[in-house]
């Protein structure tokens, strides 16, 4: 059986374009995706970014299912450190109402894991290879997460004086919304509407060992790997959810695990294409938020400082490049090192008839040589 492929969009915004131009290719690529043969596209939730258009995820969530026909629509993921049960509950039961049987809920801690980066976090160990698998040295988010800018960014997100609750207590208090089961704690019962009775995927995404995987297991819903936000942490990440795992929602545990990808006819070509993602990555770990995704020729022109290198290392070394051949069996590494049982692909270029080729080439590839 052919493991499933997924697309994961951040409606990226182009040097020299608009925040109209992505969303416009976003509907696009979703369109093509569909018939390409992709199981479900997910939008990633990203805020203060100049090089990213899908901050209001639900919105472009119900513009993407509006737009194809078939394909499962969802986040990638809400981060519900930003708003509170009832808001997904509502928001996503009106998605579902829209489309029934269509919408994924992807959850993420990001509030609170900001708080746990700026408070400290472990040595990591030295880059390796696991089966196949390159497992890089951490990148340490921490300086980021405790920088004057992020801090004025989380009052933004939030009321004032409000903190995000537990992971785990947020989670519990959006499935009793939507399984209508909500009782406060003097005897008070509430109801969300639209969200009550949705016919809902809930899955929870993570890049470590902690509480996102964990919370996933003991509930036994399905769990996305971040092999291409956190790839030294993918390993653990799958085996504390398979550790935590109980039969809830699902009978075994499900995993996806996203990745990195621009595919071209050539290896070259593809390198060429993917030469601006250094650039891109630097702005995010820079703290300033993804940049509008520059030309491989503006790539080209920046003058690299060693700390940025430093900054991208882990993300470039794991990105994966080529012709669809040579993407195909890297895929297949990533797979059977953490044994996912879907592939959750993200690819950004300059062009956007590039980034559709690519998921175009990507998915012939597969669908021809499965492995």
């Amino acid at each position: 059986m052919t493991t499933p492929l997924s697309v994961l969009d951040l409606s990226p915004v182009p040097s020299g374009s608009g925040v109209a131009d992505a969303l416009r290719n976003t509907l696009d690529l979703a369109r093509h995706v569909e018939e390409f043969g992709y199981h479900r596209y997910w939008l990633a939730e990203h805020h203060f970014a100049p090089g990213v258009a899908s901050s209001a995820t639900a919105v472009l969530i119900g513009a993407v299912a509006g737009a194809t026909r078939r394909i499962r629509v969802g986040s990638g993921a809400v981060q519900v450190g930003h708003q509170t049960a009832l808001s997904v509950a509502e928001a996503f039961g009106t998605l579902d109402a829209l489309y029934p049987g269509r919408i994924d809920l992807g959850l993420g801690r990001s509030g609170q894991r900001r708080t746990e980066a700026s408070a400290g976090e472990r040595p990591s160990p030295p880059a390796r290879v696991v089966d196949g698998l390159l497992i890089p040295r951490a990148f340490s988010f921490g300086r980021i997460f405790a920088s004057p800018r992020f801090r004025v960014y989380g009052r933004l997100l939030h009321q004032p004086g409000a903190e995000p609750p537990d992971f785990a207590d947020q989670v519990d208090e959006l499935f009793a919304l939507l399984r209508g089961a909500y009782v406060s704690a003097d005897g008070i019962d509430a109801h969300a509407v639209p969200g009550e009775g949705a016919d809902l995927q809930v899955w929870i995404l993570g890049s470590s060992a902690g509480q996102s995987a964990r919370v996933a297991g003991a509930l036994g819903l399905p769990f996305g790997a971040n092999y291409h936000v956190s790839p030294a942490t993918v390993l653990e990440a799958v085996s504390a959810y398979r550790d935590a795992f109980r039969p809830g929602v699902l009978d075994r545990p499900y995993v996806s695990v996203s990745a990195d990808v621009v595919v071209a006819p050539t290896d070259e070509e593809a390198r060429e294409l993917a030469s601006p993602y250094g650039l891109w990555v630097r702005g995010i770990r820079s703290g300033a938020g993804a940049i509008p995704f520059p030309t491989p020729a503006e790539a080209a022109a920046h003058v690299w400082a060693d700390e940025d290198r430093d900054l991208v290392a882990d993300r470039l070394d794991t990105q994966f490049t080529g012709a669809p051949e040579t993407v195909a069996a890297r895929l297949r590494v990533l797979r059977d090192a953490t044994g996912a049982d879907e592939l959750l692909i993200t690819t950004i270029t300059h062009g956007h008839a590039d980034r559709v080729r690519s998921y175009e080439l990507l998915a012939k590839e597969w669908a021809a040589h499965p492995g």
